[in-house]
């Protein structure tokens, strides 16, 4: 039994017949396998393996693990994912027999239950994955799991597959499973945190992830992963980091270099994020999050056919739903950008619809009981009052509104100040509410809770800035915690964006912000949305006092930039600054959608988009009874 299960002198083959193909351009050839190119590299592979795998006398579960180690290493050194699979498929077949010159018989069907039947079945869904059968590899795992129900690899591996038939909640059950039985699985680890950075879970999927590269330092797929999820989270030196030590592990790594080109991107150096694109591109000609994010460096033209027919024809060939989303969003950007609206709008809303498999259902009744709840808390008599604890510092200023609403020209006009530092979206006051949510709901912070606050925060903003005077934080989520946040520093300003409610709902409509925020994804959830946010506002305006909450209307700070920017400015009590005026010039990183748009000077043409596509957006065309 023991000597049935020893397989490293299979895996030594495996590794040393994708070594020899690898190397000395032959897995140039490899990209063309199939074309009829490059055939004599593939022949000569295939007729080594069935002169030095026939010795080995191999069983299935050597077989196995020969066929693992030859695509890890070929993914190692470098070539293509589908190319590799490729190259597997054919090595299993001249394995089993099925190939010219095969050396080893077909495989014999083993006793139910036996290891020799586990180990054909993982084969066989090993081989069914490669080629892209995923349903047929999930119904080969369901049988393994059926037999051995504590088979960690099997659950780790269904949970990859069923990701790719977007069974998403089945996919995370098997991948906790799989973690369960075995702590040690990096590859559940990893599947897991890349699911659940795409459900929009992004703390939890740093964890996962962290665990995955702790478990395989060199996996450079983990450290990709984790650099991604990373630079969501605002760690773009850590983020950087890992992307560098995957090119270090594997130098032409295409998912490394898309990564590397969105950190250029966030960085505003759109030379250097398209160069890294295009790299990772020529690598692997069918890298979604690359194609995608040309889209966002500039607008599109009729000149970017070729873009489009790529991803027309990986649409074609078919992609998981998470891939195809990236991929409509970025088609819809192409279409508007054109004037092909109808077009666009189809595109967006399959983007949408994809991500509602993946998405928390927004639920409507839950968020008009947190308007009533924080409208009964902080009530005008309860903000009037003096509360113990809070902080007299002016330091914090929050610029907040709705989505897309302008919030992130504000922060990068006040960010160009001098005196000013913009921190990006910071959680801090989502969390807190998180952690005191019951308490917060019944009644505001006690005076020992108030000064924790102020000062946790203030410590935030300080790794951020020690020396501004000003430190914004734009994270548009805030605007339902106004009253807490004034009620523990009543001197901190407040900037609300308010924007025409159709544009912006539009707007939040079109862009694909990774299912953290599940009411963008339909258009009646999102005037529901609206219209309780909407509601809120109204009461903020009630009971804020006016020296600390000015409303910026985004359409006339687009008509009239310098009289608008000159009233901010004043409105934070800090010293005219020319600078502000060219805050397209100021070099920092923005972590939202709007990374290409606030380097550039100021426009007009997102005022009044909704008008292109009013007959296809009903749901929210209501939203203008609604008062200013």
């Amino acid at each position: 039994m023991l000597d049935w299960f020893n397989a490293r002198e299979a895996v030594a083959l495996g590794t040393s017949l994708a070594d020899s193909f690898a190397a000395d351009g032959s897995a140039g050839a490899a990209r063309r396998v199939g074309s009829g190119k490059g055939q004599p590299d593939v022949q000569t592979l295939l007729q080594r393996a069935a002169r030095e795998a026939g010795p080995l006398k191999l069983n299935v579960f050597k077989r196995a693990k020969l066929l693992e180690s030859f695509k890890s290493k070929l993914l190692a050194r470098g070539v293509a994912e589908g190319t590799a699979g490729e190259l597997t498929h054919l090595l299993l077949l001249q394995l089993s027999g099925g190939g010219k010159g095969g050396a080893a018989p077909p495989m014999a069907p083993a006793a139910v239950g036996s290891p020799k039947r586990v180990a054909a079945l993982l084969a066989e869904a090993d081989a069914r994955y490669a080629e892209g059968r995923y349903a047929e590899a999930a119904e080969r795992l369901r049988q393994v799991i059926a037999l051995e129900p504590r088979h960690a690899l099997a659950h780790s591996n269904l949970g990859a597959t069923l990701c790719h038939l977007s069974g998403y909640r089945e996919a995370e059950q098997a991948l906790r499973r799989a973690i369960e039985l075995k702590a040690s699985c990096p590859g559940a680890h990893f599947t897991l945190g890349s699911l659940l950075r795409a459900k929009g879970q992004v703390r939890a999927a740093e964890t996962a992830l962290r665990r995955a590269v702790k478990e395989d330092p060199r996996d450079p797929r983990a450290l990709v992963e984790l650099g991604l999820t990373l630079g969501m989270l605002a760690q773009l030196d850590d983020a950087r980091g890992c992307i560098e030590k995957a090119l270090r592990l594997k130098p032409r790594d295409a998912g490394a270099l898309g990564v590397l080109g969105w950190l250029e991107m966030l960085e505003g150096r759109f030379e250097e994020a398209e160069r890294h694109f295009r790299a990772a591109l020529e690598v692997d000609p069918r890298r979604t999050m690359a194609l995608a994010s040309l889209a966002s460096l500039r607008r599109m033209t009729a000149a970017d056919q070729d873009w489009l027919a790529r991803i027309e024809q990986i649409l074609k060939d078919g992609v998981p739903a998470v891939e195809e989303a990236r991929l409509r969003f970025a088609l819809g950007k192409y279409f508007d950008d054109l004037g092909k609206y109808s077009r666009a709008f189809e595109q967006y809303k399959r983007g949408n619809e994809l991500h509602k498999g993946l998405a928390a259902e927004y639920d409507r009744l839950a968020r008009t009981q947190l308007i009533d709840d924080v409208i009964r808390v902080y009530s005008r008599e309860r903000l009037a009052q003096v509360a113990q604890g809070a902080s007299e510092s002016e330091k914090p200023v929050f610029v907040v509104g709705m989505m897309r609403s302008g919030t992130s020209l504000v922060e990068q006009i006040i960010a160009s100040h001098p005196a000013a530092v913009g921190a990006g979206e910071l959680e801090f006051w989502t969390d807190a509410t998180s952690k005191h949510g019951e308490a917060l709901r019944r009644k505001p912070p006690d005076a020992a809770l108030t000064r924790k606050l102020a000062d946790a925060y203030l410590k935030v903003l300080g790794r951020h800035s020690s020396a501004a005077l000003r430190v914004v934080d734009k994270a548009t989520f805030n605007c339902d915690y106004l009253g807490l946040i004034h009620r523990v520093f009543p001197k901190a300003r407040i900037l609300y964006l308010r924007r025409d409610p159709v544009d912006t709902c539009l707007s939040c409509y079109f862009q694909d912000f990774a299912n953290m925020a599940s009411f963008t994804l339909d258009l009646s959830d999102l005037a529901h949305y609206y219209r309780e946010h909407h509601r809120l506002l109204q009461h903020w305006r009630s009971v804020l006092p006016k020296e600390v909450f000015l409303e910026v209307p985004y359409a006339e700070l687009v008509a009239d930039q310098e009289g608008w920017s000159r009233r901010i400015v004043d409105f934070l009590a800090l010293p005219w600054e020319p600078k502000v005026l060219e805050f397209q010039n100021t070099r920092r990183p923005v972590l939202t959608a709007s990374a290409w748009q606030v380097r550039q000077k100021v426009y007009g043409s997102s005022v009044g988009r909704s008008k292109h596509y009013e007959k296809l957006i009903g749901p929210l065309l209501k939203l203008r009874e609604l008062s200013p």
